[in-house]
């Protein structure tokens, strides 16, 4: 089998099961009013656009089919993306996990004899603590994305996938730019026009004078060798067209096969993700044009446990994933416990299904867990991703306590004998002596009902009535 992303870099893994990690964020009642606030608008906002499409749902099951013939022609067509890039006179290097993708761009980095750089908003450089081994090399890393450079200057962990932020409130930010951000007025005001000026102004200097950028990207086209990144602010447009080494670091499933299957997720990502019908900033490069933005590009495609998550027929969907965060923002799970709780980059409902397979289930086992299997998540995702099934089947890799493995085993062996199931049925009319919703049962059984009701047995089971019939 493929291997899973290596232990101790990157930030897939946490330090605590997401039942331990999610109490803190049920028990701090201005995280659920920032995270209730944030995801509600977001909601509000997406379902208005949505609304304007009469083809919404012909756009997802079109994204839907886009993305299973790219992971059923992967292979074929990262060579087919790699020959287009160097066509163009870019430099694909493969970088089979964290390590080695952090050593590659530490290389790249070193190689241009500079000491800082750029960074635009990427999840697959979070994911592999990207900064962090530049730090240890000597190299600052300075985020230029509004939310992840609060998170930065806040010691902080991104805790949504599209506002990394979210759990911050603007009283919060404004404190975090006066601790830590040089030259701010001690007058700054927390309203959002005031924090966002704030951080252009200390960005600014960074724009004109740092050589060497490192971004994400969106998608990528296999037919021309065109990536794409889509943003908000025009950050990312700065980095992509400022320096003179850009350096982009891709999950390798971000492929599309060609520049017409673009046009959907286009069209589905900003609607799902921020509720706009277009991204403000659509930024597309195809290798290098002599006198025009970066005259270095190199593109590093990421496997890091990706080949993994393919090789399982059923988990494999969780690659299709565009990152709109969609599914965050109508979760009730997320929404109540925060995006810390999940202990990787990736929280949420596709978190609960990609960080896992990443890892391998026994690193991550608490997180197919962390959901109510509601299906909201799979109503709102713009590809169509069934994660409670994906959820379920990841739970049957968990690994479980023994004695939970022998109760199944034993409810296994009882319902494939029809006397003993029988037997049981009758048996179960006992359960009414735990009191009114399982809440009398002893310990370890009431480790069950704690969070669950004990459904009362019917006062005749189906097998009574049917033979007094």
């Amino acid at each position: 089998m493929p291997a899973t992303a290596p232990r101790g870099v990157g930030h897939l893994r946490g330090d605590e099961s997401f039942p331990v990690a999610a109490r803190r964020g049920l028990a701090d009642p201005q995280l659920r009013r920032n995270l209730g606030h944030a995801t509600g608008t977001i909601r509000a906002k997406s379902a208005a656009v949505i609304g304007e499409l009469p083809d919404w749902a012909q756009l997802r099951a079109a994204g839907r089919a886009i993305k299973t013939d790219t992971m059923a022609r992967l292979p074929e067509l990262l060579e087919q993306l790699e020959a287009a890039v160097t066509r163009a006179g870019g430099t694909v290097h493969w970088a089979a996990d964290a390590v080695e993708a952090n050593r590659i761009v530490t290389d790249l980095v070193r190689g241009t004899g500079a000491e800082r750089v750029m960074k635009v908003k990427s999840m697959a450089t979070q994911e592999i603590g990207l900064n962090e081994a530049l730090a240890e090399a000597g190299i600052e890393a300075v985020e230029t994305d509004l939310a992840e450079l609060i998170v930065q200057l806040g010691d902080d962990r991104p805790s949504h996938i599209l506002v990394p932020a979210i759990h911050r409130n603007r009283a919060e930010v404004r404190e975090i730019f006066l601790r830590a951000m040089p030259g701010v007025d001690p007058a700054l005001s927390d309203e959002p026009a005031a924090l966002a000026a704030a951080a252009r102004r200390h960005l600014r200097e960074t724009f004109l004078s740092t050589r060497v950028a490192v971004s994400g990207a969106n998608f990528a086209v296999a037919e021309t060798g065109t990536l794409a990144v889509v943003e908000s602010e025009g950050n990312g447009r700065m980095c992509l067209t400022l320096p003179e080494t850009l350096i982009t670091v891709m999950g390798i499933e971000k492929v599309v096969p060609t520049w017409r299957d673009l046009e959907v997720f286009l069209q589905l990502l900003p609607r799902a993700s921020t509720g706009e019908r277009m991204n403000p900033y659509t930024s597309m490069w195809t290798g290098i044009t002599p006198g025009d933005g970066p005259q270095v590009f190199h593109l590093v495609l990421l496997d890091n446990g990706r080949s993994a998550v393919l090789a399982d027929p059923v988990g494999r969907a969780a690659l299709h994933c565009i990152r709109c965060s969609a599914c965050l923002n109508v979760c009730p799970v997320y929404e109540r416990a925060g995006g810390h709780a999940y202990g990787s980059v990736y929280p949420g409902p596709i978190g609960a299904v990609l960080s896992p397979q990443l890892t391998g289930v026994a690193d991550n086992a608490s997180l197919p867990y962390a959901s109510s299997l509601c299906g909201a998540c799979y109503d709102a995702c713009p590809v169509m991703i069934d994660i409670p099934s994906i959820l379920v089947h990841l739970r049957g890799q968990a690994p479980h306590p023994r004695a939970e493995r022998a109760t199944m085993a034993a409810a296994a062996y009882t319902m494939d004998r029809p006397v003993l199931y029988a037997a049981a049925q009758r048996a179960a009319k006992l359960s009414r002596l735990a009191g009114r919703r399982g809440r009398g049962l002893p310990p370890p059984l009431s480790g069950w009902t704690a969070s669950r009701d004990l459904p009362q047995p019917p006062p005749e089971s189906f097998r009574q009535w049917w033979a007094s019939r």
